[in-house]
C-alpha cells in the first residue's frame, strides 16, 4: 500500500469508501506456452493500479484516469452500447473497466454504480500487464461493493472474459491470474489446462529487474497467429503417432526427438520451443523450492535462446540486453518476457548488485544500440487487495 498515492486520489474523491490495489506482473519463465496448455511462471510486482471509489445512488459508473487526465462515464444498464449516457463512444482505456462490469453482469452478479478515480505506476505498453491490473482492480472493487463471494481465480477469469468478450483482445489468463493471486517474494506457477497453481519462493536476496528495450511490438499480431497455427499443425501431425495428445504440453522431449522428422522444419522448431519451455518450467519449480538461484537463472538464459532461435520472437535489441546482462556481476538469469518482437527483458539479480547492474545495463545498451532503456527494479508482491475506508 502506498499512502501518498491514495492521498492524491482522495483529493479527487473525498467521499471514497473503497480502496483497491492491483499489481502488474512479469513472466519469469513459460513463454508462448499458454495456448499450448502449458505452465507459466509469473510474479506480481510492486507496480500497481491504485483505485479509490465511492458508491453512487444510480447505475452510472464515472471514471477518472489521473495518469491520462481523462474521464469517462457509462451506464450499467447499457453496457452493450459501449457508449456514454451522452452517446459518445467510450475511450479505449474505459473499455477495460466496462468490460469487467459486462463480464460480471453476464455471471448474474449484482453491480452498483460507483465514482472511481485511479492511478497506475505500471508502465503502459511495456509488457507488464497494465490493462490486466486495471481489470482486476475493478473486479475486486465490485466484489467488495457488492458483498458477494468470489475467489481470486474466478475473479481473474471474469476479468479475462471481459477483455476477450468486450474489449475484443483474445488474451490468456496469466496476466489477470498473477495480478489477482500474486504472493509476496514468490513466483506463482499456473497450469493453464487445469488452473491448478502454486506459489514458489524466489531466491532470498534477489530482485526482479525489468529492462524496456524501447522497441514496440509492431509485428506481434500476425506473427503470434502464425506461431499459434504452427503449434496446432504440429499437434495434428504428431497425433498420427501419439493419438492421446491434446496439446504440445503432452509431448515429452524424448518423444519429440523420435518424431520431429515427421514435421516440416519450421513447424518442428516452433514445437521444440514449446516442449522444452514446458520442461524448463517444471525443472524451475524444483530449483526454486531448493533455493538454487544460479541453475534457475540458466533456465532463463536457455529460454531466451529458445525464443530467439526456435520460436524467433526476439529482436536484436532484446538479444543485446540479455547478452549484456549475462556479463554483469550478480545477474543469475535474463530473457525476453512477453510476446517478443520488442518490449522488455526480465532479469533475476542479487539485490546487493542491483544498482550497479542497472547503471551498467543502461550504459552499455545505450552505447551498443544508440537507444535508451527504461529499467525498473521490482519485487514480487501480493496480488489484489481491496478494503473499505
Amino acid at each position: 500500500m502506498q499512502p501518498s498515492i491514495f492521498n492524491t486520489l482522495a483529493s479527487h474523491i473525498p467521499q471514497a469508501r473503497y480502496q483497491v490495489t492491483a499489481p502488474g506482473r512479469v513472466n519469469l519463465l513459460g513463454e508462448h506456452v499458454d495456448y499450448n496448455d502449458g505452465w507459466v511462471l509469473p510474479a506480481a510486482i510492486d507496480r500497481a493500479v491504485h483505485l479509490l471509489a465511492a458508491p453512487r445512488p444510480d447505475r452510472r459508473v464515472r471514471l477518472h484516469a489521473l495518469d491520462l487526465g481523462q474521464s469517462a462515464e457509462f451506464d450499467l444498464d447499457a453496457l452493450d452500447s459501449k457508449r456514454s449516457p451522452q452517446g459518445e463512444p467510450l475511450p479505449s482505456w474505459a473499455l477495460y473497466p466496462a468490460g469487467v462490469a459486462w463480464a460480471l453482469a453476464q455471471r448474474g452478479l449484482p453491480l452498483s454504480g460507483v465514482e472511481a478515480v485511479f492511478q497506475s505506476n505500471v508502465p503502459i505498453g511495456a509488457g507488464l500487464s497494465s490493462s490486466a491490473a486495471v481489470e482486476v482492480a475493478f473486479a475486486a472493487l465490485w466484489r467488495l461493493a457488492g458483498g458477494w463471494e468470489m475467489d481470486n481465480m474466478t475473479l481473474a477469469q471474469a476479468a479475462q472474459a471481459g477483455e476477450i468478450g468486450y474489449v475484443g483482445v483474445n488474451c490468456g489468463l496469466m496476466d489477470q491470474f498473477a495480478s489477482a493471486n500474486g504472493v509476496a517474494d514468490h513466483a506463482v506457477c499456473l497450469d493453464t489446462r487445469t488452473l491448478a497453481w502454486e506459489a514458489v519462493p524466489l531466491p532470498a536476496g534477489s530482485v526482479i529487474i525489468v529492462a524496456d528495450s524501447g522497441v514496440r511490438r509492431t509485428l506481434a499480431t500476425s506473427a503470434y497467429n502464425e506461431r499459434r497455427a504452427a503449434c496446432e499443425d504440429a499437434v495434428r501431425r504428431l497425433q498420427d503417432h501419439l493419438p492421446h495428445i491434446r496439446a504440445l504440453r503432452d509431448v515429452s522431449s524424448e518423444q519429440f526427438a523420435a518424431l520431429s522428422a515427421h514435421l516440416p522444419a519450421l513447424t518442428a522448431r516452433r514445437a521444440r520451443h514449446v516442449i522444452t519451455e514446458c520442461e524448463r518450467v517444471q525443472t524451475a519449480l524444483e530449483l526454486l523450492k531448493s533455493a538454487q538461484a544460479a541453475p534457475f537463472g540458466q533456465l532463463m538464459f536457455a529460454g531466451h535462446a529458445s525464443l530467439r532461435d526456435d520460436y524467433e520472437v526476439s529482436c536484436p535489441e532484446l538479444d543485446t540486453l540479455v547478452e549484456i546482462a549475462r556479463t554483469l556481476p550478480g545477474c543469475w538469469g535474463a530473457r525476453l518476457t512477453g510476446a517478443g518482437f520488442g518490449g522488455c527483458t526480465v532479469n533475476l539479480v542479487a539485490e546487493d548488485a542491483a544498482q550497479t547492474f542497472i547503471t551498467e545495463l543502461r550504459g552499455q545498451y545505450q552505447r551498443t544500440t544508440g537507444r535508451s532503456a527504461e529499467v525498473y527494479l521490482c519485487r514480487a508482491s501480493q496480488g489484489v487487495t481491496a478494503q473499505t475506508v
